[in-house]
């Protein structure tokens, strides 16, 4: 196996194409929450035509759910469409230039995070803009086994990690950073780095979704952005010290979950309560807390969690196009002998009962009538496992022009929070894909036993 590298050809901020206001905007409750202020990281992954010559990774070639449509759409391109893909213009190009036009509509992407009054920072819409390298990688992506876990290129080789020689600007304070790495294949890994606390995971993806749409030629991005911080809930709560988080060492551990077996506990748990409907999420994170708490034999009495976040724009009834942070924590407890004895459906419906609560839940905290205490406070223990669910962001409908990508996702779980990414299966794969730091080495091969039983 040769020597893998990242070379980059170019970096720098792109700005505006146009004027902008200057001003200073407010961030909102949720977004000024002391553990949003940092970038997260993702890779977003494009298999271009040309490369579509080049096999499927041996995950997709092995995998039971390969039907005819993504057997299809492995197949060899015409010879037409593989010489339309070398004529354009470099994927790099394309999306700087979209950047900087969507930078006009997105400005406060553009400039940075001051804190003028200790505890409640803003966006200083300064136009400096938002930095962008250009890469180029000595290998195809299939080398590179799609970036699979493990990589085989580090984390730092695809997003952009400046000196501060380069960018004088904290990597909290700033907003949002982009990393365009083309394969000698024809594909090309779109890294991304955007700071939590002026958005949310479907606020990220609504920011690069409008980046696609200039670069495949609108006028405009389809959705406008709204800011409207002002307008969000603003309650009287003080938020709760950050956490102690443990030390622990946790093995990490990916799972298919092929659409076949999503549809048959889809269909038992609507078999079950007489109609009623759950997600693939839910059943996937009902296995996932049934299997745990089976394989690391927490003992009987003692509580174990299940914690995600539910998006509330529609409890809070925000505009559309709102990006800022507008998520809720939705927690499930109950004793570990309560779930290790349930059935996945049994869960499913817990799941359920306690989405249905969120509403209630976070309509007491935005009018303050918590007493003063805090729902986003997190314990942080083995008992207790932490979900992002990736799958409906919109990330996985990003088009530059050179189609969707065939994966979307971040590039590293934390290894030392228990901790679980729900993602969508990379193409050609139909079904869901579950990425799991959440046990530790002792509990691991039993975990993965556990979760395999009745995938195939």
């Amino acid at each position: 196996m040769g020597v893998f590298t990242v070379t980059k050809l170019s970096e720098g901020p792109v700005r505006p194409s146009a004027a902008t206001p200057s001003e200073k905007l407010p961030l909102a409750w949720v977004d000024r929450y002391p553990t949003h202020r940092g970038l997260v990281e993702s890779a977003h992954i494009y298999r271009n035509v040309a490369d579509m010559l080049l096999p499927a990774p041996a995950a997709v070639r092995d995998a039971d759910d390969v039907g005819d449509a993504a057997a299809a759409a492995l197949q060899a391109p015409t010879k037409k469409a593989a010489k339309e893909v070398v004529n354009r213009k470099s994927p790099a190009a394309v999306v700087r230039g979209a950047l900087a036009d969507a930078l006009v509509h997105y400005y406060p992407f553009a400039g940075r995070i001051v804190e003028d009054v200790p505890g409640r920072p803003a966006v200083l819409c300064s136009a400096e803009g938002v930095y962008f390298v250009e890469a180029a990688a000595n290998c195809t992506l299939a080398d590179v086994n799609f970036l699979e876990r493990p990589l085989l290129l580090a984390k730092e080789q695809l997003v952009p990690c400046p000196v501060p020689e380069l960018w004088p600007v904290e990597p909290h304070n700033c907003l949002a950073m982009i990393q365009v790495t083309t394969f000698t294949c024809g594909g090309f890994v779109v890294g991304l780095r955007t700071n939590h606390a002026v958005a949310d995971g479907t606020g990220a993806a609504q920011f690069l979704n409008a980046v696609g749409d200039l670069a495949r030629g609108l006028p405009e991005p389809r959705v406008k952005p709204v800011w409207a911080r002002d307008r969000f809930p603003d309650p009287d709560i003080k938020p709760g010290p950050l956490p102690e988080l443990p030390v622990l060492a946790l093995e990490y551990i990916a799972f298919d979950f092929p659409a076949a077996y999503l549809t048959k506990l889809k269909s038992q748990y609507a078999a079950s309560t007489g109609g009623k409907i759950c997600s693939a999420f839910d059943v996937v994170i009902a296995k996932l807390w049934q299997c745990r708490t089976r394989a690391t034999e927490a003992a009987p009495g003692a509580d174990v969690r299940l914690c995600f976040f539910a998006s509330s724009r529609h409890v809070l009834k925000l505009e559309p196009g709102y990006y800022g942070n507008a998520i809720f924590p939705v927690k499930v407890s109950a004793p570990a002998e309560v779930v290790a004895g349930s059935s996945v459906v049994e869960l499913v419906g817990m799941v359920r009962d306690a989405k249905r609560r969120m509403a209630e839940e976070c309509l007491s905290w935005a009018e303050g009538r918590t007493g003063g205490r805090d729902p986003f406070q997190m314990t942080f223990n083995y008992e207790s496992v932490y979900v992002s669910d990736w799958s409906k962001l919109g990330f996985n409908d990003v088009d530059y022009g050179y189609g969707t990508p065939m994966s979307a996702g971040p590039l590293v779980n934390c290894d030392l929070i228990a901790s679980v990414i729900v993602m969508r299966a990379p193409a050609p794969l139909a079904g869901t894909r579950l990425l799991a730091s959440c046990v530790t080495k002792e509990h691991a091969d039993d975990f993965a036993r556990r979760m395999r039983e009745d995938l195939v």
